[in-house]
């Protein structure tokens, strides 16, 4: 409180925190930090936004105290919301060219071969042409001798062979995915530029999140660009924060920063800024669910 039985509003609550932090008066930013929670949801506008969680989160990421993080959790949690994180869609894939799943690996009438880690694994230009672009650009640059076999040399063969099935099904209706093919499995589909497998692989991985998993989740969805599920993790981060920012594996992942790693993705991988993401999405959610014209429906 401002003065007692005198209640914050938001425009003062920052002006207070700002002028503490400029001060590194870190009891007072405890206090201040603790004093959020008396602010009424009305008080959520565009100033929280713009001016409120750039201070707060450059608050968390220059003072690293303990009872701070904590409280800033607290908060990113509150301002996050109740409602569930948006949810990922199967993205409807258009009806290319199928083959009768009898054709899947069979030798007879197939007219390329792939070698995956030293197996041969038998397939049909014609419905490989149509599958992507990727698959059609294999196709294409493949040694004009008409034996050659087309090598994959960095999927394992049962993922290959997933992926081959989920061509000659035309879906994923009859795809049976353990939990430790998935992450193999998206990597795979985006290497193959299979959009509505990798979506698929992407909910199941959203299905299956867990606070020991969701750090090592997150850096697989960066390293490879996968953009949904990327923004699917830092919304369970901001959800589950308060318990989050007790494991060391997410405050490493908060405060160390990353090597530069080569991404597949056009994006800079992991190497972006987590904070800045972090902040990017609370601010897109405090807009849907406080100041869009139809609140609360994006969520």
């Amino acid at each position: 409180m401002l003065f007692p039985g005198v209640p914050w509003t938001l425009h003062t609550w920052l002006e207070s925190l700002r002028t503490c932090f400029v001060q590194h008066r870190r009891p007072l930013i405890q206090g201040l930090l603790k004093d959020f929670s008396c602010i009424q949801e009305e008080e959520y506008t565009e100033e929280l936004i713009t001016h409120g969680l750039p201070l707060m989160f450059q608050i968390l990421r220059s003072s690293k105290n303990e009872v701070i993080s904590q409280q800033l959790s607290v908060i990113f949690t509150q301002c996050y919301g109740p409602f569930p994180i948006p949810k990922l869609t199967e993205i409807k894939r258009k009806q290319t060219s199928r083959l009768d799943p009898h054709f899947l690996n069979n030798k007879d009438m197939s007219d390329v071969t792939f070698l995956v880690e030293g197996k041969p694994f038998y397939a049909h230009k014609v419905l490989l042409f149509t599958a992507s672009a990727r698959f059609k650009s294999l196709l294409q640059n493949r040694p004009a001798a008409e034996n050659t076999c087309i090598e994959i040399s960095h999927v394992k063969y049962n993922i290959f062979h997933l992926v081959m099935q989920y061509l000659y099904c035309g879906g994923t209706e009859s795809l049976h995915i353990r939990n430790t093919e998935v992450m193999e499995l998206l990597s795979a589909a985006k290497f193959f530029q299979l959009e509505a497998l990798q979506r698929h692989c992407e909910i199941i991985c959203s299905k299956n999140i867990t606070t020991e998993t969701c750090v090592d989740l997150y850096k697989h969805a960066k390293f490879l660009g996968a953009a949904e599920l990327t923004t699917f993790i830092e919304g369970y981060f901001l959800k589950n924060m308060v318990l989050l920012i007790e494991l060391e594996g997410f405050k490493l992942l908060l405060y160390e920063p990353a090597p530069p790693v080569e991404s597949p993705a056009s994006s800079p991988g992991i190497c972006s800024d987590i904070l800045l993401d972090l902040e990017r999405t609370l601010a897109t959610r405090i807009h849907s669910i406080h100041l869009s014209t139809s609140k609360g429906s994006v969520v």
